[in-house]
């Protein structure tokens, strides 16, 4: 009988002590499998569309995206058969702005997104299809309209907001202003000039442009103060429920992006917290705010905008207190403010670093200079560019402001210019693959433990995990520069043909072909996916049928 009951008592022992610990992976493999689950039922299946050649369709917008140079685009709900189906239209730069209050009928060609040819390639199609589009309309000719009276909540908030961007457009400040305005607040960058969004980019500093956190966080306390001004201190806790409540209309508003979804669920979970007096819990409320995002569309695990958003905020949870350290004391709200600003920058920067290698292929040190520069005073060009915002809203149109706030953003958009045109500190076409982001994270992942107390044991480590990044990247560097590759690409109507011997390579564009987009969206992303050193542009007629490299010719068609 002993023995039975010291059985069950070790036996009662290991299952929970095995359990306990088992219990984080077995949670990890619960959530996971669910995600493949849910997955599946979103996976977009294309088939033959109905429509081909040129159509008669009949749509409503669903969205406004980026106009390119010759074309605007909408994400639009076009009628197929039977069912009604999203697609991209594309219309002339110089055709009527559509909106969300009409159906629209017109004549238009069809066309499917292709593949593209090889791996190195950006894979627009795929990109498409998981946001469950498989068609693609252009229209040059009239459109009619007809009024809808179907409109939903979010269409109508939608309709509002593009009303709202059609009044900053009419205001009398310089264009590149008024394009800024329209994207740090109303997260609209559908008309930025492309020069303006390269310096973003280049400068390091288009997480400033875009709507994220930061905006969030100063919006939700800018309501915020302007309520506590208003209720006594005993209604403080609906001071902060009704500014939750504002950053959500906000967002609906502004429409649902994944870091504007992202900063207000964990904003929201946060003063949840506080509410109910327990301890804020930062990893609790990121991992409920993907989680929230992934169970009602698990395809935006795929996309780069969710991907850094989180990166960057896992980052500022690894790294920010420890950088924080080498700062002077915060004795003060202004250093408190500077060196809060710098170290959180810092830190995004470093945590997303091998994502921005991975999906761009580029980076600029002096991105850490800019940061150090602008970002300090973010809090001041949101709250300006808000209530700027707010001002065309109520149609108060005051012209000194209106000088202000333009001669302060010409001034931030040329020092950002200033930064970008650093080219000495910026790198691009940088190889980098799955496994060699996954090693560098490993290698940020310990930059913690020495920045927190340098030891021979945490430098080590450090030591070993970037000597192993360093030999990996050798390693594909090594096995690319081995291969010999001879390829025929196409491009627009145009054809390029390149030849890859090692480590070196040339191409061959046709005359009067568009060069800068060929760099830009062939040559570029192959050079860094066979990491090149060296390459070599020649041009050639049309008619050529052969062309010569190292002494040998090699048959172009």
């Amino acid at each position: 009988m002993a023995g039975l009951c010291l059985f069950i008592l070790l036996s009662t022992f290991f299952h929970s002590y095995f359990l306990s610990r088992l219990k984080p992976i077995l949670l990890g493999i619960l959530f996971f499998g669910t995600g493949i689950v849910l997955h599946s039922f979103t996976i977009f299946s294309s088939k033959e569309s109905q429509i081909s050649g040129r159509t008669i369709i009949v749509f409503k917008i669903s969205k406004k995206l980026n106009s390119t140079e010759q074309n605007k685009k909408y994400e639009i709900i076009v009628q197929d058969g039977k069912e009604f189906l999203s697609a991209i239209l594309h219309t002339p730069k110089n055709a009527k702005e559509l909106d969300f209050n009409h159906y629209y009928k017109a004549e238009a060609y069809f066309s499917t997104p292709k593949h593209p040819q090889y791996d190195f390639q950006f894979d627009y199609a795929k990109y498409l299809q998981r946001k469950h589009i498989n068609s693609q309309y252009y229209i040059n000719g009239d459109l009619s309209s007809t009024l809808r009276d179907d409109l939903n909540v979010s269409e109508k908030m939608a309709q509002k907001r593009m009303e709202l961007l059609q009044k900053i457009d009419a205001i009398h400040i310089s264009v590149r202003s008024r394009e800024f305005l329209k994207g740090i607040i109303l997260a609209d960058r559908t008309e930025m000039d492309s020069s303006t969004v390269q310096d973003f980019n280049r400068s390091g500093l288009v997480h400033f442009l875009a709507i994220s956190g930061t905006h969030i966080v100063v919006i939700f306390g800018l309501f915020y103060f302007l309520l506590t001004q208003i209720v006594p201190l005993k209604f403080r806790k609906y001071a902060v429920v009704t500014s939750l409540i504002f950053i959500w209309l906000f967002a609906l508003f502004i429409g649902f992006g994944n870091s504007v979804l992202r900063s207000c669920i964990m904003l929201s979970v946060y003063f949840t917290y506080q509410l109910l007096q327990r301890k804020p819990d930062l990893l609790h409320a990121l991992a409920l705010s993907a989680f929230i995002i992934l169970i009602f569309d698990t395809n935006q695990i795929f996309d780069v905008g969710f991907q850094l958003s989180f990166a960057a905020v896992l980052g500022i949870f690894w790294l920010n207190q420890p950088i924080l350290q080498y700062f002077p004391k915060q004795d003060n709200y202004l250093k408190k403010l500077l060196f809060n600003t710098v170290s959180i920058s810092i830190a995004a920067q470093v945590a997303t670093l091998p994502l921005v290698l991975y999906y761009f292929h580029q980076f600029s040190f002096i991105s850490i200079l800019a940061n150090f520069f602008i970002v300090p005073f973010s809090e001041i060009i949101i709250v300006f560019s808000f209530v700027m915002t707010a001002l065309v809203a109520f149609n108060i149109d005051l012209n000194l402001i209106n000088e202000v706030y333009d001669f302060i953003i010409q001034i931030l958009l040329k020092c950002i210019h200033w930064f970008a045109d650093a080219d000495i500190l910026f790198f691009e076409n940088i190889p980098m693959n799955l496994v060699e982001v996954l090693s560098l994270a490993v290698a940020i992942y310990l930059l913690r433990f020495v920045i927190l107390r340098i030891n021979l044991k945490n430098s080590a480590r450090l030591i070993m995990a970037v000597f192993v990044f360093i030999v990996i990247r050798i390693s594909f560097t090594i096995y690319e520069n081995r291969k010999e590759e001879v390829l025929l690409h196409s491009f627009s109507k145009n054809k390029v043909f390149s030849v890859k011997k090692g480590s070196e390579a040339c191409f061959w564009i046709e005359e009067n072909s568009e060069k800068d987009k060929v760099i830009q969206f062939i040559i570029n992303p192959y050079r860094a996916a066979r990491r090149l050193k060296r390459i070599e542009i020649k041009t050639l007629p049309k008619t050529a049928q052969k062309a010569v490299y190292n002494g040998k010719f090699y048959n172009i068609n």
